[in-house]
């Protein structure tokens, strides 16, 4: 315990003095945070102007990004970029248009003239099946009924769709290629281009303003400054520190004699343990010596000596325990009186913070004053200021401000009110005057372009043509299935030339399919895409094309006459915004200054090492650990004391021996 009583001496002191040191050393470097996030504010109200000064102060320029003029830009572009997109759109519209025309042109070109192929091979695969199917081998009995179902189905050798009389897409191709001369693309791009310079428009007309907002801004981050260096939260730790040094000298000097007496009641408990453990030993050794040396035949007076001194062992631990138990006792009630009082008085009131409000009682620590720690730090007792709220406040972490209620001394909201600001502010921001009339999204010579593919002509195919011979299959019948059925129906016929001649028809047929029916597959599939793709395009398109001119004419109206409302809108939402940021910045001042700057859980940590460490664990834990042990210890006493006496008069020798003569009994005459 003595140990103990030293290291929590060491550790209270070492809490002490790195947390409240260390949060008077890191509150300047908090302070001078705070202060220099003003500039991070102050650089970014500035820098939503977009523009350049030269700071004469320090030689360095200055860049200031485009804010007001990015949301005028995006207040326009909900008019603007559709109408811009739109025409973008029907730009590609007109490549796609001109890629689908060239694919069907070609398609159908290929497809005409592989059907026609495609017929011929056909019309002479029939022929040579018909010459085979003509040999005398098929009026057999077994081939006969073979041949009449494969001569049956040789009609089914025939193209299906007929390509020949679709119309073509020439002067339609033409056409649009007339309109591709002139990049509609690079015209549209160039309105995007245009309307892009909007916050380099609003840079240029807004240059005469910055430099007041500046002066304004540079003068709130002097008043900020002023008010920071006014915070009292400084002194306030400079008194703490002084009471803790107070106290660290106070217990530097009556530390020694503590250290004197604190050997003595080590020395005390050691021997109070002694003389438990030396009513131990002898009654363990009034045991084993009974237990070893005992004889149940020999008779009190003829018992061992083992047994004899194991029975002396026991009579002298029950001496020994009437000798010391008194002093066990007496040290038993003065030990739980002392560390029972002080674990109900102080550390459970400690913990579920009773004990702060006692202290907290008005006028009991000073009889004038009604609040104590209000008085100690305000010179005013009658601030709401208990112990228990300020030791909760640190508990939390709070800053020093918040927890102390600093207010009373020094009141932030008066310092950090932005409103004053807010005027000065909104007068600069209202001259803005802006014009954007330059801004050309799409000339005539686009527009024009975009009612010549309207008139290409492309609305006029006859598109229920070409799908009517899309939807139809090459031949009239799947060639593997026919070669397939053929081969099979060869099988079935006697082995002979006829059975070969039919399945070399059937391979044939097979490599017709493989090498001209897949191949117009492909083409019937290019052809239906593109005359798909010409069908979704040419629906309503003049329509589409003059909405999309009417959209880019109200885009151009709306910059070209309306801008100047829109500017007055968002150039307030600009002063919202920058007064937003004073605003932002001022709560996370105050916030900081109330809940992170010199956070006071030093102070709680201080507060709990001295009583719930020091006090309670390394004390009072100790004291009544003692006492519970020593206690028990002593209420075994009792029921030992009754059993060494009763068990040492089986193991003791005897001087004399209880003899009983055996009497005859006399029987009664009647």
């Amino acid at each position: 315990m003595g140990a103990e009583s030293d290291h929590g001496k060491d550790l209270i002191r070492k809490v002490a003095q790195q947390q409240l040191g260390n949060s008077r050393g890191d509150y300047q470097k908090q302070i001078d945070y705070l202060v220099s996030q003003y500039n991070t504010a102050k650089d970014k109200a500035l820098s939503d102007l977009n523009m350049r000064l030269e700071c004469l102060e320090v030689g360095v320029a200055m860049d200031v990004g485009p804010m007001l003029g990015i949301r005028v830009q995006e207040q326009l572009g909900k008019e603007v970029r559709p109408a811009l997109d739109a025409a973008l759109s029907m730009a590609g519209a007109i490549r796609e248009t001109k890629e689908a025309l060239e694919n069907v042109s070609v398609s159908v070109e290929v497809l005409q003239e592989g059907t026609e192929r495609l017929h011929t091979n056909l019309t002479d695969v029939k022929m040579h099946l018909s010459n085979t199917l003509n040999d005398s081998a098929c009026n057999a009995a077994q081939a006969a009924s073979t041949c009449n179902i494969i001569r049956n189905s040789l009609s089914q050798l025939n193209v299906n769709a007929n390509f020949s009389g679709l119309p073509g897409v020439s002067s339609q191709l033409a056409k649009v290629n007339d309109v591709l001369k002139i990049d509609l693309s690079s015209l549209v791009q160039k309105g995007y281009a245009a309307f892009n310079d909007t916050p380099d428009l609003v840079v240029n007309q807004t240059r005469n303003i910055l430099s007041d907002i500046q002066s304004m801004l540079e003068s709130i981050g002097s008043n900020i400054t002023t008010f920071t260096k006014a915070l009292p939260i400084e002194k306030i730790l400079a008194d703490l520190m002084v009471y803790l040094t107070q106290s660290e000298a106070y217990v530097q000097d009556y530390f020694p004699l503590v250290e004197q007496y604190d050997f003595y009641r080590w020395l005390g408990c050691l021997i109070l343990c002694c003389m438990v453990v030396l009513i131990l030993v002898f009654y363990y050794l009034g045991l084993l010596c009974g237990t070893c040396g005992y004889d149940k035949h020999a008779s009190p007076t003829t018992r061992g000596c083992i047994s004899n001194t194991g029975g002396n062992f026991l009579m002298a631990g029950v001496g020994f325990s009437f000798l010391f138990s008194w002093v066990l006792m007496t040290v038993v009630v003065l030990t739980f009186v002392t560390g029972g009082n002080v674990e109900k008085l102080v550390c459970e009131p400690f913990e579920d913070k009773n004990l702060f409000k006692v202290l907290d009682t008005p006028y009991l620590l000073n009889r004038h004053w009604k609040n104590y720690l209000a008085g100690i730090l305000f010179k005013n007792p009658n601030v709401n200021l208990t112990f228990e709220k300020v030791y909760s406040d640190c508990k939390e972490n709070k800053g020093i401000y918040t927890s102390l209620h600093l207010e009373y001394l020094f009141n932030i909201n008066e310092f950090l009110n932005v409103s004053m600001y807010t005027e000065d502010v909104a007068l600069k921001i209202e001259h803005i005057q802006i014009n954007l009339s330059k801004i050309i999204l799409l000339d005539e010579i686009g527009k024009e372009n975009l009612l010549n593919f309207s008139s290409s002509g492309i609305d006029g195919i006859d598109f229920s043509a070409y799908l009517t011979e899309i939807n139809k299959s090459v031949t009239k019948v799947d060639l593997l299935s026919f070669a397939n059925d053929l081969e099979a129906r060869a099988d079935q016929l006697p082995k002979g030339a006829l059975e070969n001649a039919l399945k070399g028809h059937a391979n044939s047929i097979r490599m017709i399919h493989n090498q001209q029916v897949v191949p117009l597959e492909q083409a019937m599939s290019t052809l239906n895409q593109s005359i798909r793709l010409l069908k979704r395009t040419s629906s309503e398109l003049m329509v589409k094309v003059k909405n999309v001119i009417s959209a880019v004419n109200t885009a151009q109206f709306l910059i070209n006459n309306n801008a100047s409302q829109v500017i007055v809108q968002e150039t307030k939402k600009y002063m919202d915004t920058i007064v937003g940021y004073f605003e932002q910045y001022t709560e996370w001042v105050k916030e900081s200054i109330a809940m992170e700057v010199a956070a006071c859980k030093p102070i709680a940590n201080v507060i709990d090492t001295a009583v719930d460490i020091f006090l309670c664990s390394y004390i009072t834990d100790s004291v009544n650990t003692f006492w519970f042990g020593l206690g028990g210890s002593s209420m075994f006493l009792i029921p030992a004391i009754i059993f060494a006496v009763k068990l040492s008069k089986y193991y003791r020798r005897m001087d004399t021996e209880d003899v009983y003569d055996d009497v005859e009994t006399i029987p009664m005459k009647t």
